[in-house]
């Protein structure tokens, strides 16, 4: 097993985050994106990026994030006590974009890699994570099969029980209870992931991590263009306070963040810039809107038909 390398995930995904940021400008035609980096103590780098206002896009965060520190937040030894005060090296590339067209779905991606220091007599305890996820607030078949058949393939080489896998995965995690229905139409999803050695691992990290372009932007450009109205544009911010639900309730990079001393405007650059929330909200039968719960919003395997 080679030794991991905290360098070379470094390298890949910053060199991921300008080469999304320039994809996602590219789209927008307008906007660009504005750069904030900041140093964290013991050589730690933060770099977001965020793009808001676009004529397509009406808010991107893609941020490049590697940390190094003595001891862990809480939010990260509350599943694995045993690297509380352990010193540990944190790489990752989050992003999220919020397109303006009603019809262009939302989606996350994260890419992350974790090493604590061992003791005296052991080897470093590391391990990737991430994935990406799809959040539409109107469904199309062709989109979700497009969508999970780039990411079946980015884990195809890798395994043939990896998609499945983590395609249950991410249909688990990305989940509402409180409101007992899922956050979009999933993708993948991977945590604690060493089970093919350093090496072979990032291969599939950076497998995944190149499929994302390729999975998200044939996607948005067949929709960025749909005309819509404001019956659309209001189901759009409806459904937007889910992903703000989701965000600040469940998710634990959120609470690593604010538990880890982040800058918060970092921290919560995911969040849409408009959202409205509705009581009791029921789309009239039969209507589209009344599809993306009975269709979309329920686990299916796009890839045999749906």
């Amino acid at each position: 097993m080679t030794s991991p390398d905290p360098q070379a995930v470094h390298t890949y995904l910053a060199a991921l985050q300008q080469q999304i940021c320039s994809a996602l400008e590219d789209v927008d035609g307008e906007a660009r994106f504005i750069e904030d980096p900041a140093e964290y103590p013991n050589r730690g780098v933060s770099w977001p990026r965020i793009l808001e206002g676009g004529r397509h896009i009406e808010k991107a965060a893609v941020n490049f994030t590697h940390a190094r520190g003595d001891r862990l937040p809480p939010a990260a030894t509350a599943r694995k006590p045993e690297l509380a005060g352990r010193g540990f090296e944190a790489v990752s590339m989050s992003l999220i974009v919020h397109p303006r067209n009603p019809y262009a779905p939302t989606t996350h991606a994260n890419l992350r890699f974790f090493v604590a220091a061992g003791g005296p007599e052991q080897k470093p305890i590391w391990w990737f994570g991430g994935g990406f996820d799809l959040t539409p607030y109107y469904g199309f078949d062709e989109d979700c099969v497009h969508w999970h058949q780039q990411a079946h393939d980015s884990v195809a080489p890798f395994g043939a029980q990896m998609y499945a896998r983590f395609k249950d995965a991410c249909d688990a995690y990305f989940f509402l209870p409180h409101r007992n229905e899922p956050r979009g139409v999933g993708g993948l999803f991977f945590e604690d992931f060493n089970a093919l050695g350093f090496t072979r691992t990032f291969e599939m990290v950076q497998s995944v991590g190149d499929h994302f372009l390729p999975a998200y932007l044939p996607i948005l450009g067949r929709r960025i263009e749909t005309p819509y109205g404001a019956r659309e544009r209001d189901f759009q911010l409806y459904r937007r306070g889910r992903y703000v639900e989701f965000n600040l309730v469940y998710d634990r990079g959120t609470k690593y963040g604010l538990q880890s001393g982040r800058r918060i405007e970092a921290v919560l650059a995911s969040m849409p810039p408009m959202v409205r929330w509705q009581y009791d909200h029921t789309p009239p039968p039969d209507s589209a809107e009344a599809a993306l719960m009975t269709r979309y919003l329920t686990p299916r395997d796009w890839l045999s038909g749906g």
